[in-house]
Protein backbone atom coordinates (compact mmCIF):
# COMPACT_ATOMS: atom_id res chain seq x y z
CA UNK A 1 0.00 0.00 0.00
CA UNK A 2 1.35 3.27 -1.35
CA UNK A 3 -0.15 6.55 -0.26
CA UNK A 4 0.92 10.28 0.66
CA UNK A 5 -1.45 12.67 2.81
CA UNK A 6 -1.11 16.44 2.58
CA UNK A 7 -2.44 19.63 4.78
CA UNK A 8 -3.86 21.80 1.79
CA UNK A 9 -2.18 25.13 1.16
CA UNK A 10 -4.30 27.62 -0.78
CA UNK A 11 -2.58 26.71 -4.45
CA UNK A 12 -4.12 23.45 -3.22
CA UNK A 13 -7.30 24.66 -2.93
CA UNK A 14 -7.41 27.78 -5.45
CA UNK A 15 -5.31 25.76 -8.70
CA UNK A 16 -4.49 22.07 -8.02
CA UNK A 17 -2.43 19.96 -5.70
CA UNK A 18 1.19 19.50 -5.61
CA UNK A 19 1.42 15.62 -5.80
CA UNK A 20 4.85 14.17 -3.81
CA UNK A 21 7.42 12.67 -6.48
CA UNK A 22 7.72 9.42 -4.90
CA UNK A 23 4.06 8.49 -5.26
CA UNK A 24 3.95 8.60 -9.07
CA UNK A 25 5.69 5.34 -9.14
CA UNK A 26 2.12 4.48 -7.92
CA UNK A 27 -0.01 5.72 -10.05
CA UNK A 28 -0.90 3.91 -13.84
CA UNK A 29 1.96 4.19 -16.68
CA UNK A 30 2.35 7.60 -18.17
CA UNK A 31 3.41 6.06 -21.49
CA UNK A 32 5.55 8.60 -22.47
CA UNK A 33 3.14 11.46 -21.93
CA UNK A 34 2.75 14.23 -19.72
CA UNK A 35 -0.74 13.20 -18.29
CA UNK A 36 -2.47 9.94 -16.82
CA UNK A 37 -5.88 9.47 -15.64
CA UNK A 38 -6.73 7.36 -12.82
CA UNK A 39 -10.14 6.93 -10.18
CA UNK A 40 -10.61 7.19 -6.42
CA UNK A 41 -13.08 6.15 -4.31
CA UNK A 42 -13.30 8.21 -1.07
CA UNK A 43 -14.77 7.03 1.97
CA UNK A 44 -18.23 6.97 1.19
CA UNK A 45 -17.46 4.70 -1.91
CA UNK A 46 -18.55 7.69 -4.39
CA UNK A 47 -15.93 7.69 -7.13
CA UNK A 48 -13.74 10.52 -8.28
CA UNK A 49 -11.47 10.66 -11.57
CA UNK A 50 -8.20 12.65 -11.75
CA UNK A 51 -5.44 13.50 -13.91
CA UNK A 52 -2.07 14.07 -12.83
CA UNK A 53 0.40 15.93 -14.82
CA UNK A 54 3.77 16.66 -14.70
CA UNK A 55 5.40 19.43 -16.85
CA UNK A 56 7.23 18.14 -20.41
CA UNK A 57 11.11 19.22 -19.57
CA UNK A 58 12.90 19.94 -16.83
CA UNK A 59 11.60 18.44 -12.59
CA UNK A 60 8.79 16.57 -13.06
CA UNK A 61 6.05 18.36 -10.64
CA UNK A 62 3.57 16.14 -10.44
CA UNK A 63 0.05 17.84 -10.04
CA UNK A 64 -3.41 16.84 -9.68
CA UNK A 65 -5.79 18.98 -12.75
CA UNK A 66 -8.42 17.99 -13.81
CA UNK A 67 -11.35 16.57 -11.22
CA UNK A 68 -9.37 18.30 -8.15
CA UNK A 69 -11.79 21.51 -8.05
CA UNK A 70 -14.98 19.17 -8.05
CA UNK A 71 -13.71 16.88 -5.36
CA UNK A 72 -12.41 19.66 -3.24
CA UNK A 73 -15.79 22.22 -3.57
CA UNK A 74 -18.26 18.64 -3.44
CA UNK A 75 -16.24 18.29 0.18
CA UNK A 76 -15.84 22.03 0.94
CA UNK A 77 -12.19 21.70 1.51
CA UNK A 78 -10.99 25.02 2.75
CA UNK A 79 -7.01 25.62 3.45
CA UNK A 80 -5.54 23.42 6.42
CA UNK A 81 -7.95 20.52 5.94
CA UNK A 82 -6.01 17.29 4.75
CA UNK A 83 -6.17 14.84 2.02
CA UNK A 84 -4.74 11.45 1.78
CA UNK A 85 -4.22 9.50 -1.54
CA UNK A 86 -3.48 5.48 -0.88
CA UNK A 87 -2.78 2.96 -3.31
CA UNK A 88 -4.66 -0.83 -2.80
CA UNK A 89 -3.42 -3.92 -4.22
CA UNK A 90 -6.11 -6.65 -4.12
CA UNK A 91 -4.10 -9.96 -2.84
CA UNK A 92 -6.22 -12.14 -4.35
CA UNK A 93 -7.30 -10.45 -7.81
CA UNK A 94 -3.29 -8.31 -7.96
CA UNK A 95 -6.08 -5.74 -9.22
CA UNK A 96 -4.82 -2.12 -7.83
CA UNK A 97 -7.66 0.84 -6.83
CA UNK A 98 -6.76 4.26 -5.32
CA UNK A 99 -8.54 5.61 -2.05
CA UNK A 100 -9.07 9.38 -1.41
CA UNK A 101 -9.91 10.92 1.96
CA UNK A 102 -10.84 13.91 2.67
CA UNK A 103 -10.32 15.48 6.93
CA UNK A 104 -11.30 18.76 7.95
CA UNK A 105 -9.25 21.04 10.61
CA UNK A 106 -10.52 20.67 13.99
CA UNK A 107 -9.49 24.01 16.03
CA UNK A 108 -10.01 25.10 19.85
CA UNK A 109 -9.05 28.87 19.91
CA UNK A 110 -7.06 28.85 17.07
CA UNK A 111 -5.44 25.59 17.99
CA UNK A 112 -5.43 22.84 15.63
CA UNK A 113 -5.89 19.89 17.57
CA UNK A 114 -6.89 17.39 14.97
CA UNK A 115 -8.50 16.39 11.85
CA UNK A 116 -12.55 14.41 11.39
CA UNK A 117 -13.22 12.61 8.22
CA UNK A 118 -15.48 13.84 5.91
Amino acid sequence: MTSFSKILSKTDIKKRLTVPIKFLKSLPSFDGGHAVKFEARDEGGEAWAFQCSVRRRGHPKPVLTRGWKAFINSKKLKTGDKVSFIKCKNRATAKTSYRVRAEKEIKIFGAIIGYVPL
